[in-house]
């Protein structure tokens, strides 16, 4: 991944002032499909944190592969304990 473009992406994205202005930045660097997918992967890690199901579950309530799943749930195990908390407050 070319880090100073992710870096300039994530800077740009700050910049939006406005959630209907974030929208429009997604709009023109997304297309619909990665969209769709990032809304997936936001329900994927919320309902990880929660631990109320299993990855089964979670896999067919979202329609998602069981690999994007544990994909997720990787990345979890993965991250320090503030971001953690942050997400479990903000999702």
């Amino acid at each position: 991944m070319d880090e100073d473009g992710w870096k300039r992406f994530i800077r740009l994205c700050l910049k939006a002032k406005t959630p209907e202005m974030l929208n429009s930045l997604f709009h023109v660097f997304l297309t619909p499909e990665e969209r769709v997918d990032l809304s997936k992967r936001i329900l994927i890690v919320q309902e990880l944190l929660n631990g109320e199901k299993t990855q089964r579950e979670m896999a067919k309530d979202l329609q998602v592969s069981i690999a994007k799943i544990t994909r997720g749930s990787n990345e979890l195990k993965g991250i320090d304990e503030k971001l953690k908390q942050f997400l479990k407050r903000s999702l």
